[in-house]
């Protein structure tokens, strides 16, 4: 039986993936919502932890905003790419890369020749998603690895739960982690990261270097500690949110 986290604490800095982790995986990339209810929950645990709670998602800054709005978090969009310190400041603004545009265009032909198949263009990464078409994943992934090979060594492409994404290589989570962990409120503090898919492995491996927690969500991925699925991971944040800070009590 895997284990459950250990025991939350005030000390932590806290790293969440979204999709998959907080919220439960839509049938597109489109669907996914946040209740009121989670908006609190973040804010609430953002507040115990004394800022020190970032996300790390695939997802750009710009619709993790809309997602939680009005929450701002200190958050990693496209898998590192780009970076919101807590501070405010932003690290690899949000364009839409021209350089892709062969890529593009390859990656519409095939949404629209593979029912099903559905193409994410997140300006500077390109996701397609095989959800809804499981039967082409073998055929999807020939064809992304051969469009990315056209790219040049700059890119290449990142697996993720059903679908794949051509990125800028040199960026991961984990990079992402690391320059979070180097600088306030996150300094100082234990990393916890937790996350369900492929993309996390590399926020786990760094948080466990440096002495801290690694929590999978699902049965995707191994980490140090388990949780069964979103709702489980929102009912252990709920735990957080009721730690009692003895120094402002």
């Amino acid at each position: 039986m895997m284990q459950a986290p250990p025991t939350p604490s005030l000390t932590w800095g806290l790293f969440l993936d979204v999709d998959g982790t907080l919220i439960e995986l839509a049938e597109t990339p489109f669907d996914t919502r946040a209740g009121d209810d989670l908006k609190a929950l973040l804010s609430e645990v953002c507040l115990r932890l004394g800022g020190a709670l970032a996300l790390v998602s695939g997802r750009s800054i710009e619709y993790l905003d809309a997602l939680f709005a009005p929450l701002r978090l200190p958050s990693a969009g496209l898998h590192g790419v780009e970076r919101r310190k807590a501070s405010g400041e932003m690290h690899g603004a949000s364009f839409k890369d021209t350089q892709l545009d062969r890529a593009r265009t390859a990656l519409t032909d095939i949404v629209q020749t593979h029912p099903g198949t559905l193409l994410e263009d997140k300006g500077r990464t390109l996701a397609i998603h095989f959800r809804m078409a499981p039967q082409f994943e073998s055929e999807i992934r020939e064809a992304v690895q051969a469009i990315a090979a056209t790219l040049g060594t700059n890119y290449h492409v990142q697996s993720g739960s059903m679908m794949l994404e051509i990125k800028p290589r040199g960026f991961n989570k984990g990079a992402a982690v690391k320059a979070f962990v180097q600088e306030a409120p996150f300094s100082g503090r234990t990393p916890v990261y937790v996350g369900d898919d492929l993309t996390d492995l590399d926020g786990f491996r760094v948080v466990e270097s440096a002495g801290g927690v690694s929590v999978a969500v699902g049965d995707r991925v191994q980490a140090q500690y388990h949780l069964d699925d979103p709702e489980a991971v929102r009912a252990w944040l709920k735990t957080i949110a009721a730690l009692i800070d003895s120094h402002r009590e």
